[in-house]
């Protein structure tokens, strides 16, 4: 059977940016654009750091090393992967590794990239990328004690259970896992 074509759409024209607010964190620009239907204007959008997340598998590649933890944004307690953003100079994959040492003791090794993706991006520019590792040493206490939380291994036969019950939090940590388990089967 022939695949059907696929369509380019019309795009949109970029002519330039300026900044609202900036911090190391979070930077709102606004955006002078023109859509498709020729009326310009300007669009709000948030530029986030670049964030690495860590998908670590114990030796027998049936659970996964998470953080129980408490986001006081959300005020929503439930399960996340370890990650971070991208310190300068370091790549995504060092930053997953450290990020998943800081965040739970455990040294992982092994990794590699499962996917990379924006997670809102009609108004949020914040590309993550997922590694996963199949293998980890157990090192110590966590040592970044803001972003740590209840260290655990879950069973990723639970995963899909947790992620329906609103237990996983965040799109870093419900897509690496869905993405992985898409693999595993």
């Amino acid at each position: 059977m022939d695949e059907p074509a696929v369509q380019e759409p019309p795009r949109w024209q970029v002519f330039g940016e300026r900044t609202i607010y900036d911090n190391p964190w979070v930077r709102l620009v606004l955006v002078d654009l023109e859509p498709p239907d020729g009326k310009r204007f300007e669009h709000h959008v948030v530029r986030l750091q670049r964030v690495a997340v860590a998908l670590v598998l114990n030796a027998a590649g049936n659970r996964v090393l998470m953080l129980r933890r408490h986001r006081f944004l959300t005020d929503q307690v439930g399960w996340e992967l370890p990650g971070g953003i991208v310190d300068a100079g370091e790549t995504a994959l060092q930053t997953a590794a450290r990020e998943a040492e800081e965040e739970t003791g455990w040294r992982p090794t092994g990794g590699r990239q499962l996917l990379e993706f924006q997670p809102m991006v009609g108004m949020v520019d914040t590309p993550h990328e997922v590694y996963v590792f199949d293998q980890a040493e157990e090192v110590g206490a966590p040592t970044d004690l803001v972003e740590a939380g209840v260290v655990d291994w879950v069973a990723l036969d639970d995963v899909v259970e947790l992620i329906d019950r609103g237990e996983i939090l965040g799109s870093g940590s419900i897509t690496g896992l869905l993405r992985f388990l898409v693999d595993r089967t």
